[in-house]
């Protein structure tokens, strides 16, 4: 099998199964010979932040010298970016060979009538991998919700982690910030450690307190207060962590925003439960693992000059991350957006706390079923005061974008460009920028 017909094996499943549940994937997995087993996790939850988080874990694990294996959703470069150890991703033929392994269970399960969707069969995957590789550890991040996301087949994990909680995939996960934290609650097993994201919407501490004494969970609640910024710019921040022990860490982390603080505190947080567990992190591998992660289309600067800033927020918790990091280091210049949105999503609320801060947008239209049509949203940003117009291609887009760089540069500072919307959207974009970027051609 090659690598692309193993890609395309994987296509081919369903989305979403018939019924929520993990008795699927629970079997699948026993069938391919149980290598969660063998396996420690580090297993991460949440509306936004989990997959910075899980970036900087991963990094600061293989900093400290464990063979860490990454497991993200969704991806932005590549397929292969959802299975990585040490921050390599899977070799191509490895892929294809371990889907030839495993899909042929897939497809006795299926004459069986139990029915492996995608993600559990990508979850299977990752996990032979990481067996067979002997991975130390495993930073495991959630694909949807908690309780019935098929990466909660795992037992009592070294830290089950908690990010920000707010209104996303309210058809499935419920339509209150209480009732999609009980979701997210799921992966808090029995015995373990829960580390929670600092500030959360009122009432969502509470139900997790709450699931984490049912389940003889010690809580640790990542403080925004126990990181303080010392400096921040488009490079990132530096900032003093206090380690809850009376001692104190300088840090840099590359990752742009106020909230990446936030994200960090989580992180670093987790990072000291992971030692508590016997893990030997010094605090120089943090500080080498923070300042070495990378995670694209999470404020991500493509170029300097012209400034593009690239971001997949997609929902009102991302949209205000990056409405408070545009107004921190974007407010001394003019700002043109590209923007595409899933139509599925609440794209009213998200677009109304960033789409004010611009001075002209381009809307299109993420390649995906689900999208918004871009004349539908261009007509939401002219609602919210915004003049933009539509394109249909993604090159021409950029090109329209870089013109109104042009036109709108005052005084020899040229406006920022920052894209943002569907992680759909950001894949694609971020090619065609990089192409455009690396050969010179950027209209401006």
């Amino acid at each position: 099998m090659t690598y692309d017909e193993a890609v395309k094996k994987i296509n081919s499943l369903l989305v979403f199964g018939s019924k929520p549940g993990l008795e699927r994937v629970s079997e699948l997995v026993r069938r391919i010979g149980s290598p969660d087993k063998a396996l420690r996790f580090v297993h991460v939850a949440g509306t936004n932040g989990k997959g910075s988080v899980c970036a900087s874990l991963a990094s600061v694990l293989t900093s400290a010298g464990y063979k860490t294996g990454l497991f993200i959703s969704p991806f932005v470069i590549e397929f292969r970016e959802r299975f990585q150890i040490d921050g390599e991703m899977i070799p191509y033929q490895t892929l294809a060979d371990i889907v030839e392994e495993v899909f042929p269970v897939v497809e006795e399960m299926k004459s069986e009538g139990k029915i492996i969707t995608e993600f559990e069969l990508v979850l299977a995957v990752a996990l032979k991998w990481y067996e067979r590789e002997k991975c130390d550890v495993v930073v495991l991040e959630t694909g949807l919700g908690g309780r019935f996301d098929a990466t909660n087949i795992i037992d009592t994990p070294l830290a089950s982690v908690i990010m920000s909680i707010s209104l996303d995939h309210t058809a499935i996960l419920g339509d209150t910030c209480e009732k999609i934290a009980f979701e997210k609650c799921g992966i808090i097993k029995p015995g373990g450690t829960t580390v929670l994201y600092g500030e959360q919407p009122q009432g969502v501490t509470e139900v997790v307190r709450t699931v984490a004494e049912e389940r003889s969970n010690r809580l640790v609640i990542a403080s925004p207060s126990f990181v303080k910024k010392t400096d921040s710019g488009l490079w990132g921040s530096s900032f003093v962590f206090d380690d809850m022990n009376g001692k104190q860490l300088e840090l840099v982390t590359p990752l742009i925003g106020e909230h990446q603080l936030k994200n960090a505190s989580a992180a670093l947080c987790t990072l000291m439960v992971l030692r508590e567990r016997g893990l030997d992190i010094p605090d120089e591998a943090i500080r080498r693992g923070l300042m070495g992660v990378s995670f694209p289309a999470r404020l991500e600067l493509l170029s300097e000059k012209p400034t593009i800033l690239l971001d997949g927020a997609h929902n009102p918790g991302g949209a205000g991350a990056l409405s408070r990091a545009v107004r921190e280091h974007l407010s001394d210049r003019k700002r043109v957006a590209i923007v595409g949105m899933l139509a599925d999503k609440d794209v009213r609320t998200s677009l109304s706390m960033l789409v004010p801060l611009f001075d002209y947008a381009v809307a299109v239209e993420p390649d995906n079923p689900r999208a918004m049509k871009a004349e539908e949203l261009c007509g939401i940003i002219k609602e919210l005061g915004t003049e933009a117009e539509v394109s249909h291609d993604y090159g021409q887009a950029f090109d329209k974008a870089m013109h109104m760089v042009s036109e709108l540069t005052d005084d020899g500072i040229s406006p920022a460009l920052v894209v943002f919307g569907s992680l759909y959207l950001a894949s694609d974009m971020r090619r065609v920028i990089l192409n455009r970027l690396s050969h010179g051609n950027n209209n401006s």
